[in-house]
């Protein structure tokens, strides 16, 4: 019996036990006729009708390759032929111990072939069908035994000759992949119910609950913890199987023609000619031989120097206790006799040096600046242009301008030209005290460096030109920063309606509560008042009387600062009328006038002297338990002045006198030009003298007033 003839007789009888139907004995002519059926263009699986299936993706079937467990099946399989070949006497005993993989291969094949088959052929009774399964099995079988099922379905397009068509073995290979994929994941499903069931994963599902772990998630616990165990005895078994196979690779190497083949190379290596000259060699076109790289080896070096700091020396004994006098010296003690003994003791380097600056800031910040100034002109230091910035900025940002000069002039007279940082610090410090050349020097230096300012310093400068009186350059600063696109502050944009609103400059104050909206910054109580208080300055109360009524409009209820500059307004063309019509309406309206208000009614009553009506608002004043303010009583020394009522006049002068670090050169005009119009010559001069002690200069107008009182009068007015 033929090889060919007993595998086709096993693997019917396979077939026939496993879905529990019993074929009958078919006959030759039948298997032909079948054969010429199923290999019949009409009834190929790529007819017309049926082009359901040409469309099937087709994987790269090997099957002795592919999959562990089918190439065991089929190895099982030929073994167990090729022993039924040669004793055909035991063909019974040989069925009944077939592999199991390969009766599940062979069973779930069949059942979906059967399904595909019926399918695309309904009108085919059950004898027809299985006869045609019977076909494809055997030469499914045949094919595995040559070990080339992918070369098998090449060449069924260039040979007419076999049985079954391209087509068909195509559906062949998508059910077989299939069926080893559904028996692969059946084994993984069946391993993972070992590690499932295993002493760890319990014990660990144990301690879960323990701690309230429940229901879903401890079940999704379960099965990560089993996955996690399956994986690592994947693993170790892949390390298990590396090792066998670098085992044998070691035994073939110790092999005599291994040992043969390596003497063969080092005998070749030995005769290989002597390389004469310098050696050269090449990385990605860089001759590395050049004597450059050298240099460039050492400038490495240096960087990995900076990178990676080198870490201070230990210090003890001697040393270890000057370092501790160190430490405890007082702020009126002078450390260099002892940094003179610790830098002999230790010769120290910049990281020592370091170190010791560290300990000191810790514990005296006074002594470290101190010893960080003397520092500056020691060479083991190593003293660079940031140690001088970082001592500057120290001292500017606490005030101490006279030592941060000093560290410039060090600076200076080393040669030092201030970096970036030094020159921002200078614009800070300089602005922050008001010394505006200074910070316009700084700032030019930074422009000079090619330095783009950043906003903080803008703002500073900004600052500095506001408090010297100069808005207009501060606006075209800002005008800059919003040129390169940095949005200037709410805080500058007030900054510089302030200051133009304190000189009465309603051009500037406009254009910048302009750009303020613009920038998106609704107008505000301030900015509304400001403006009130530019056109008051001014001395255009219908603008000023405009901006008011359209800050009540917006929705801002004015108060008694805003007030007091819309009354103030009136004050300069003396509208009191229209005052008094806007107090009464505020009234109406439940505004309550306050300390603000009442001191400009005050100053107008006395400069119009009306004593009374003054001093009942001074009364109101009173009632509010508010302190006059400076102000009122430059206005009440004025009227009682020029109203004669010389003791209340003296007593306003009093106090005036107490404070008159707080009065301006238009103040001491006023009160002087009051005490001449009341007769009280001699008060004038006196406070004369000190209005020049202050530094102010009398005007010519209020000299000629001076001397013609004392020509005139010589005395005080009864």
């Amino acid at each position: 019996m033929s090889l060919n003839h007993l595998l086709l007789r096993r693997t019917l009888k396979n077939f026939l036990r496993i879905n529990g139907n019993l074929l009958r004995q078919q006959s030759a002519v039948n298997i032909n006729v079948t054969r010429t059926f199923i290999t019949s263009p009409s009834f190929s699986l790529l007819d017309p009708h049926y082009d359901c299936y040409s469309s099937v993706p087709v994987r790269n079937f090997e099957l002795g390759k592919s999959n562990s467990i089918f190439s065991r099946c089929i190895h099982s399989t030929v073994t167990k032929l090729s022993d039924a070949a040669m004793e055909p006497k035991l063909e019974s005993a040989d069925v009944e111990e077939d592999d199991g993989s390969m009766n599940e291969f062979l069973s779930r094949f069949v059942w979906i072939m059967r399904g595909k088959i019926s399918e695309t052929f309904p009108d085919y009774d059950k004898k027809t069908v299985d006869a045609m399964l019977l076909m494809i099995v055997e030469k499914l079988v045949s094919e595995m035994e040559k070990g080339s099922f992918e070369q098998s379905l090449k060449a069924s397009t260039e040979n007419r000759d076999w049985d079954l068509s391209e087509d068909l073995w195509k559906t062949v290979s998508e059910v077989s992949n299939m069926v080893l994929d559904d028996m692969k994941k059946a084994t993984k499903k069946e391993k993972m119910k070992g590690f499932l069931l295993s002493e760890e994963v319990q014990e660990m599902c144990r301690f879960a609950g323990e701690v309230g772990i429940r229901g879903d998630m401890l079940r999704e616990f379960r099965f990560k913890w089993a996955r996690e165990k399956m994986e690592e005895s994947e693993f170790y078994e892949s390390l298990e199987q590396l090792k066998k196979e670098a085992c044998t690779q070691e035994e073939n190497n110790d092999s005599p023609s291994s040992v043969e083949a390596a003497s063969e190379v080092k005998s070749e290596a030995v005769s290989l000619p002597k390389r004469r000259g310098k050696i050269k060699y090449k990385i990605y076109g860089l001759d590395l031989s050049d004597p450059k790289w050298s240099e460039v080896a050492d400038k490495v070096h240096e960087a990995e120097e900076v990178l990676w700091p080198q870490e201070p020396k230990p210090i003890s004994g001697k040393c270890k206790l000057v370092t501790e006098r160190i430490l405890s010296l007082n702020d009126n003690e002078d450390p260099s006799p002892l940094l003179a003994e610790w830098k002999d003791l230790l010769q120290p380097t910049r990281v020592d040096w370091i170190a010791l600056l560290d300990k000191l800031n810790e514990s005296n910040r006074f002594l470290y600046l101190k010893v960080a100034e003397l520092l500056l002109s020691e060479e083991s230091f190593q003293t660079d242009i940031r140690d001088y910035s970082k001592l500057v900025d120290v001292h500017a940002k606490e005030n101490r301008l006279e030592d941060a000069e000093r560290i410039l002039k060090k600076m200076n007279e080393k040669g030092i030209t201030p970096d970036i940082l030094t020159a921002s610090v200078l614009v800070h410090m300089y602005s922050k005290v008001g010394n505006l050349d200074r910070a316009k020097e700084a700032f030019d230096t930074l422009r000079s460096h090619g330095f783009q300012p950043d906003e903080k310093v803008y703002n500073s400068m900004i600052m500095a030109f506001v408090n010297a009186g100069q808005p207009k350059l501060g606006e075209s600063l800002m005008r800059e920063m919003e040129a390169r696109d940095i949005k200037p502050s709410q805080d500058i944009y007030m900054a510089l309606l302030r200051s133009f609103s304190q000189r009465g400059d309603i051009s500037g104050a406009g254009r910048i509560s302009a750009t303020m909206q613009f920038a998106g910054f609704s107008p505000s109580l301030e900015s509304c008042t400001l403006l009130v208080e530019a056109y008051g300055q001014a001395g255009d109360p219908d603008q000023a009387r405009n901006n008011f009524d359209y800050m009540i409009k917006i929705g801002h209820r004015p108060d008694d600062r805003c007030t007091a500059s819309m009354v103030a307004a009136y004050e300069k063309k003396n509208l009191l009328d229209k005052a008094l019509n806007l107090l009464l309406q505020l009234e109406k309206d439940g505004f309550e006038p306050g300390v603000a208000t009442y001191a400009v009614l005050v100053d107008w009553l006395g400069k119009l002297q009306l004593v009374d009506e003054a001093e009942q608002i001074l009364g109101k004043i009173g009632a509010q338990g508010d302190a006059l303010p400076f102000k009122v009583h430059i206005s009440l020394c004025d009227m009682y002045s020029r109203a004669g009522i010389e003791k209340k006049a003296l007593q306003a002068l009093g106090v005036l006198e107490a404070k008159k670090e707080e009065l301006g050169h238009g103040d001491f005009e006023r009160i002087i030009n009051g005490l001449v119009a009341g007769g009280f010559v001699q008060d004038a001069k006196r406070l004369q003298g000190v209005m020049e002690a202050q530094g102010f200069t009398a005007s010519q107008s209020l000299q000629m007033a001076l001397r013609t009182s004392q020509a005139l009068r010589g005395r005080r007015l009864p």
